[in-house]
């Protein structure tokens, strides 16, 4: 608990012992009583509760007059209150301030314990790293002054300060931070760190591929320190409604409060002005919009924090809500349904040997960081860094050009070589490719032979996608640039997933604004490359793989998975469906109450008591209710 909460209970505290001691008198035998008749000594004493409790509300309903911010919560508190004193009815003045306060600090209490699951995040931001110089001694530097390529030492119990592929040493890491996963994961020389892990037994040397601001940790923070700038429909229809809303009540109050005397004067009856003011006193503390203005944001924060845990960093409650409705889910096959780290599973050769074959594809790949040529240049048993070629990538087709000996080569799909002209090609028959890619190499314009190169389902894909089918995705459609019937093969694999297959960069932009339509249809996407940005700005949510996918899919995104896990989208779409069912039961529940409250206020039915549980009570209950989205949801139902 923080000094300013520390300093409110301690206020509510006193005041509330004081408030004891006047319902004593008030309700107490005669004996005890009795000094009550003296109406300016007990006036006086209820003043100091008041004082002590609602001096901090007085202060800010006459700032807010003085800045032209006039109708707030405060100042309906101060109307009620000063009222209800001029009116002889201190006991309840005294007590509406001090229930109003209980509801503040529990208010207080509850967005802390939201705001700490996306605050534990900060803890990840490493304070210093450990930079190897080139005669071996290592010095504490801040992390923002590493340089790109250095060595950075991270000893067991240390956070990994910047991200890099290990040089030496073999560990554990905890990755809890950034995956919401338990389970430690080993790792050795030659894997890829993110920062903001941290080191569980043996040290590590790591070589360093982004500066600091560019890591993942600091990503992580920048994504989590602005997701409260995107507010959700929801948030943006309360904030409207409280400026309308609450003038008319006042207007409301004030009419209630005056006309019906004035009313009852004209028509020659008694106007019992008391009794019209306290019901349009009543009737102010009862409209107070607290529980919808507090419990609503608090609920997507919730939500947000809850997603933090779990490893899905939501940019903001306006794309935490559009998760609940999406309709479609457009899905890249390679990295995000499959595992995206390829394995040379067989090589045929028609002329020459399968070294041959792999060498000039390893030539033309060189260059290159695709998963695909990764693994290529990792089969070819002959080191092709030093080779000098010129070569042309065509997307959607493959690389083609000239090595500095003058050989021509041309390695990609069927597509590459029928363009090419290559002289002896011949596509693989359908049913020996299967979920294959295959990677067609040409030397000189004569055809060389084939790689095939798998890349394996994640395991918990084909859960994921039932998942998602049981949380309302209608339709699920994949889109690859694979060929037709390596498509086919997955898609079988998932149960007959609908899929386009052989698609170029600009292909899915344009399937993706097809499926959109005029009707601006809520289609997510989900993908991890450098050409799946433009399609996840496009769609309606954009939802990033982002251990392994590349930064400009990340920047674009409006959701990102921090551990590549498919199950993870199902578990966002729950936990955005389970905040929004949160907020409308708040709604409902509040505009429910204090519509029934304001009724009963105006007909002189509810007195104040009713009308602090109309507001503070209707607050708690809807704060209280909001707590909930901060819990995973359940593998099933809720």
């Amino acid at each position: 608990m923080k000094r300013k909460q520390k300093k409110l209970l301690y206020r509510i505290i006193v005041a509330g012992i004081l408030f004891a001691i006047l319902m004593i008198c008030e309700h107490g035998p005669e004996s005890i009583s009795g000094w009550m008749e003296n109406t300016w000594l007990f006036a006086a004493f209820c003043l100091v509760p008041y004082l002590i409790i609602g001096y901090d509300v007085l202060r800010k309903a006459v700032l807010g007059i003085l800045h032209g911010q006039v109708l707030d919560e405060n100042f309906l508190m101060t109307v009620a209150t000063i009222g209800a004193f001029a009116l002889g009815d201190f006991v309840e003045a005294v007590a509406v301030l001090l229930f109003y306060q209980i509801g503040e600090l529990f208010q207080q209490l509850a967005t802390a314990k939201s705001r700490k699951s996306i605050a534990d995040l900060m803890d990840i931001r490493p304070d210093i790293a450990n930079l190897e110089s080139e005669d071996g001694t290592i010095s504490e530097v801040d992390p923002s002054e590493v340089p790109v390529g250095s060595i950075v030492v991270v000893r067991p119990g240390e956070k990994v300060p910047i991200d890099g592929i290990i040089e030496s040493g073999t560990s554990s890491l905890n990755t809890a931070a950034l995956t919401g996963e338990s389970m430690p994961r080993d790792v050795q020389g030659g894997d890829e760190i993110f920062s903001g892990c941290v080191n569980l037994t043996g040290t590590l040397r790591i070589r360093t591929t982004k500066d600091f601001g560019a890591s993942t940790v600091s990503k992580i923070l920048e994504l989590v320190e602005h997701s409260g700038t995107k507010k959700s429909k929801s948030e943006r229809f309360i904030t409207r409604f409280a400026q309308v809303y609450t003038p008319a009540v006042c207007l409301a109050a004030l009419v209630l409060a005056f006309l019906p005397p004035v009313i009852s004067l004209l028509m020659g009856h008694e106007a019992l002005w008391g009794q019209w003011i306290s019901r349009g006193l009543t009737f102010l503390v009862i409209s107070c919009p607290c529980a919808l203005v507090i419990s609503i944001p608090l609920g997507f924060f919730g939500g947000i924090g809850c997603a933090s845990r779990c490893g899905i960093l939501v940019k903001g409650s306006d794309y935490l809500e559009r998760l609940a409705a999406l309709t479609t889910l457009v899905m890249d096959k390679t990295g995000t349904l499959t595992r995206g780290q390829f394995a040379v599973r067989e090589v045929r050769a028609v002329s020459g040997d399968k070294q041959q074959v792999l060498y000039y594809a390893a030539c033309a790949e060189k260059d290159s960081n695709h998963p695909i040529a990764i693994c290529i240049k990792n089969a070819c048993e002959t080191d092709v860094s030093a080779v000098e070629a010129n070569i042309t990538e065509r997307g959607g087709f493959g690389l083609h050009g000239t090595l500095a000996d003058g050989t021509k080569v041309a390695v990609g799909n069927a597509r590459l070589m029928q363009e090419q002209g290559i002289t002896g090609f011949t596509e693989m028959p359908a049913d020996e490719v299967g979920a294959q890619t295959v990677v067609y190499v040409a030397k000189d314009g004569a055809y060389l032979g084939a790689i095939c190169i798998e890349d394996p389902l994640k395991e918990t894909t084909p859960a994921a996608l039932q998942t998602l089918r049981e949380a309302g995705i209608s339709r699920m459609i994949m889109l690859t640039g694979d060929g037709q019937k390596a498509a086919q093969a997955v898609s079988e694999r998932l149960g007959g997933l609908e899929y386009y297959a052989e698609l170029l960069p600009e292909d899915k932009v344009h399937r993706v604004e097809e499926l959109i339509g005029d009707n601006d249809a809520p289609v997510g996407f989900v993908g991890d490359g450098i050409n799946d940005a433009p399609v996840l700005a496009l769609s309606y949510v954009g939802i990033a793989m982002g251990a392994m996918g590349s930064d400009a899919a990340i920047e674009a995104a409006d959701v990102v998975l921090m551990d590549d896990d498919p199950m993870k989208i199902a578990l966002a779409r729950k936990i955005s469906l389970k905040t929004l069912r949160i907020v409308r039961e708040n709604v409902i529940f509040a505009l429910g109450v204090k519509g029934l409250c304001l009724l009963l206020g105006a007909l002189g039915l509810a007195g104040m008591w009713l009308a602090v549980f109309a507001d503070v009570g209707v607050m708690v209950l809807a704060v209280l209710n909001s707590m909930r989205a901060l819990k995973k949801p359940k593998e099933t139902g809720e």
